[in-house]
């Protein structure tokens, strides 16, 4: 069944008695290789109302693979036991994926509930950005500062191939509405797939000279044997570079211990916004990695390109105490590998990475 707003309201007093370090942590979570895990990415659907091509899987596309059950989701109240446990080991950012974490519903009210919960001081948001307009103020006041919206095109006709649905103006008119309300920062997430939106790479970059929008070129990677990866399809990093590189210099900024993998830069020194480069493949950043993942159906997985998850669900289902998820934490922890080990992976054809990424999150 659905959560209503009172079943979420009615655990407030329950969260907030709870001060941070309750469930028997120290505050500081280190994996094996002295990395600070102080981020956790909170799948909330598998759904999704578009059908990105570098999302959905072969087998998606030709409907072989079935959506989780509403059942085989995390309740909302089972989210929020688990991260009221990971925020007093030490987590402090969280993000909201999906699929379309928009799409899933009374999420309003869970996003409230979970800025109800102490030592949480950074609550974000990825959205593909066609029902945000509608949710954004009521998203920001909920305790939602920070939003990625993707948007891998500026010409709409290209979007709805892209997407599989003709969504640009409700998008682009997302993006405007972030703007507008006060998050901060609003990133644009691109993907960059040669022959298909790379001579866009220009278009974008401008966009971040004139708008107050980090503009972030991701590098197509891809996602076990069903992707629809291709290697002719792939452009670097290095590459995207210096297809902007006439429009101006790249001035690097500075990084907090909060940062995700990107590597941020202004493009030029008048630039409003500023150029953010993730480079899984040519530039790997698994050395300062600080994230889990809990995936749509209740799995933690410590890294998104390799498939050793623990299945969280079923702890919370048995009955079990807070120490229980925590040891669980700390397990998906230890078993955090040094890197994603990508580059062996593309030589075997696909590798080992079969999770889906609706499910898990991105």
């Amino acid at each position: 069944m659905y959560m209503s707003e009172q079943t979420i309201y009615s655990m407030h007093e329950q969260i907030t008695s709870t001060a941070p370090g309750a469930a028997g942590g120290d505050n500081s979570l280190c994996d094996s290789f002295a990395r600070t895990i102080s981020y956790l990415r909170l799948s909330l659907t598998d759904r999704c109302n578009l059908r990105c091509l570098y999302c959905v899987t072969e087998e998606e596309a030709n409907g072989l693979l079935r959506k989780l059950r509403h059942a085989d989701l995390l309740s909302y109240e089972e989210m929020l036991r688990v991260v009221r446990v990971a925020v007093g080991m030490g987590i402090t950012k969280l993000r909201l994926t999906g699929g379309e974490p928009l799409a899933r519903r009374n999420v309003l009210h869970f996003i409230k509930a979970l800025g109800a919960i102490p030592g949480l001081s950074d609550i974000r948001l990825t959205t593909n950005g066609v029902f945000f307009a509608q949710m954004a103020r009521q998203l920001f006041a909920a305790g939602v500062g920070k939003v990625n919206i993707s948007l891998d095109s500026l010409k709409p006709e290209r979007v709805a191939r892209i997407a599989g649905v003709d969504c640009f103006a409700q998008v682009w008119r997302g993006v405007e509405t972030a703007l507008a309300v006060g998050f901060s920062p609003v990133k644009l997430n691109v993907v960059v797939m040669r022959g298909i939106n790379d001579d866009e790479l220009a278009d974008f970059a401008r966009l971040s000279q004139r708008l107050p929008l980090q503009v972030r070129f991701i590098e197509f990677m891809p996602m076990g044997n069903s992707s629809r990866w291709r290697q002719e399809m792939y452009l670097s990093t290095d590459a995207i570079k210096a297809a902007i590189s006439p429009l101006g210099e790249l001035l690097p900024l500075g990084r907090n211990c909060l940062d995700g993998p990107a590597q941020v830069f202004r493009l030029g020194q008048d630039a409003v916004g500023s150029l953010g480069f993730i480079s899984p493949i040519s530039h790997h950043f698994c050395d300062n990695c600080n994230r889990l993942r809990l995936t749509s159906a209740g799995s933690l997985r410590s890294c998104l390109l390799h498939d050793e998850e623990i299945d969280l669900r079923a702890i919370l289902r048995s009955g079990q105490d807070d120490a229980a998820i925590s040891n669980a934490i700390r397990q998906a922890i230890l078993n955090k590998p040094k890197g994603h080990q990508l580059e062996e992976r593309l030589r075997d054809a696909g590798g080992d990475c079969h999770g889906r990424m609706s499910r898990i999150g991105g």
